[in-house]
């Protein structure tokens, strides 16, 4: 009781604070006069960029790893191993992830920093959660249904493409999105690999540097010359950030309570 009370009270002063700048000209203007004035347009669609790039990367990757995992590799040692490793890994830190983007993605691959190198970086953060998300969902599945399309002579990926996937999708999907929720709110991962507080236009390509929500929030709130002055538009910041995050969340929600609704085998 005491959590839930504490997330409501913290949601209604973000919302009592915030709801006062949200305008259209806010959600539809870039920053003006020390990002004192105008919007948060660049950031809204830098945050979509991430998000795109990182689904692109982390959802086939992930969900293939997860089919691979567990249908087709054997229960031994080696997999168990692999298994407690990718476990492990959604525990290491962001800031972490972070390092890793800059020595992988923005020095050896030469991507520089930029919104390709940012979107990568969270995308190989979201994939713990989406494999193991993606292997669970389809070990729910009854076996009966693998061995019952088997029986009637499809190959073993004609019975999970046709008869294992249709039944785990909504799963894997409620994964997917709750990593991709998680991921827009991170700092510490885009930190390194291109991100910045100011720019006058959006990326021309996923080679340039680019501007997102959870950054400038973190500025405004920590680094601006005028902390007082920007308060306001931190608020206003912070609450179009958690309606994103929200947005994904119960959507997300609502699959899992569909999925456990027809879940009847």
């Amino acid at each position: 009781m005491l959590t839930i009370g504490f997330t409501l009270f913290l949601g209604f002063y973000l919302v009592s604070h915030g709801i006062g700048v949200l305008s259209w000209q806010f959600l539809t203007r870039p920053p003006r006069e020390g990002m004192k004035e105008g919007g948060i347009f660049p950031c809204i669609i830098g945050t979509l960029y991430l998000a795109l790039i990182s689904f692109l990367f982390s959802a086939p990757v992930g969900v293939g790893a997860g089919i691979y995992l567990s249908e087709y590799a054997a229960d031994n040692l080696l997999t168990r191993l692999i298994r407690s490793s990718i476990r492990s890994l959604a525990g290491i830190p962001s800031v972490v992830y972070g390092l890793f983007g800059v020595a992988v993605f923005v020095e050896l691959f030469n991507f520089g920093p930029s919104v390709l190198a940012s979107g990568l970086t969270l995308g190989l953060m979201n994939l713990p959660w989406i494999i193991t998300a993606s292997e669970e969902a389809i070990r729910s599945v009854p076996s009966s249904f693998r061995e019952g399309a088997l029986a009637l002579g499809a190959t073993r990926w004609e019975a999970i493409w046709h008869n294992v996937l249709p039944y785990s999708l909504t799963g894997i999907v409620t994964g997917v999105l709750l990593a991709m929720a998680r991921a827009i709110g991170e700092v510490a991962p885009i930190l390194f690999t291109g991100v910045t507080f100011y720019l006058r236009h959006l990326p021309r390509s996923p080679l340039e540097k680019f501007m997102a929500l959870p950054y400038h929030l973190f500025v405004l709130s920590t680094q601006h010359e005028d902390i007082e002055a920007v308060r306001p538009i931190a608020f206003g910041t912070a609450l179009v950030l958690l309606l994103m995050v929200l947005s994904l969340d119960m959507v997300a929600f609502y699959l899992r309570a569909r999925y456990v609704k027809i879940k009847r085998w």
